[in-house]
């Protein structure tokens, strides 16, 4: 089992239309500080961001944000943090987040959230990194990408085993946990060289 000191929230810079978005972020934030991990996330004050980040240190909790000096007028840095770290760059931003993570999580979100979480989950199925990836589903939110998760391993684009790779849960805690019990795999990245 590893130990899950540190975990990463990707969540929108909007607060979507439905409460429960809202009541998963909050669950979320305080499960993370309450079971005394680190929250890191992309530093906003708003949006289901800042509601994981608020909920965090409601809690007691540590929390870290990372976001570029070119967003951080935008979506308003959060002062409010235990450390708000502003780079340069989105890159840097990602890759800070990234080093200082265990795990990585996300929240109902838009495209930047989708393509945060994508990337990590193909550094994890490349092996660049063993961390795990997951979504905390809320009323379903992310069973269209579970979809198209399924259609490319249908398709012959995505290994059933790299599919598995991104876990699913509705409950913070629960989610935590199948986090910390994941092992890496040792399988190869899918090649098809007959077809290069």
């Amino acid at each position: 089992m590893r130990e899950l000191r540190s975990v990463c929230v990707y969540a929108g810079s909007s607060a979507g239309i439905r409460p429960a978005y809202r009541d998963a972020a909050e669950a979320l934030g305080v499960t993370i500080a309450r079971t005394g991990r680190r929250l890191v996330y992309g530093g906003g004050d708003v949006g289901l961001m800042k509601v994981v980040a608020d909920a965090a240190m409601d809690a007691g909790g540590e929390v870290i944000g990372v976001i570029p000096q070119t967003l951080d007028e935008r979506e308003i840095g959060h002062r409010g943090l235990s450390e708000l770290r502003i780079v340069s760059s989105m890159h840097e931003r990602k890759m800070t987040m990234a080093e200082l993570s265990d795990a990585f999580i996300a929240l109902p979100g838009g495209v930047g959230t989708v393509e945060e979480l994508v990337e990590v989950l193909t550094w994890t199925q490349l092996g660049l990194h063993e961390k795990p990836c997951a979504v905390l589903d809320v009323e379903g939110y992310y069973a269209p990408l579970i979809a198209f998760l399924d259609h490319a391993v249908a398709e012959g684009f995505l290994r059933f085993e790299h599919r598995e790779l991104l876990l699913r849960d509705d409950d913070p805690g629960s989610l935590l946990d199948a986090l910390e019990a994941w092992e890496a795999p040792t399988l190869p990245k899918w090649i098809d060289r007959e077809s290069a």
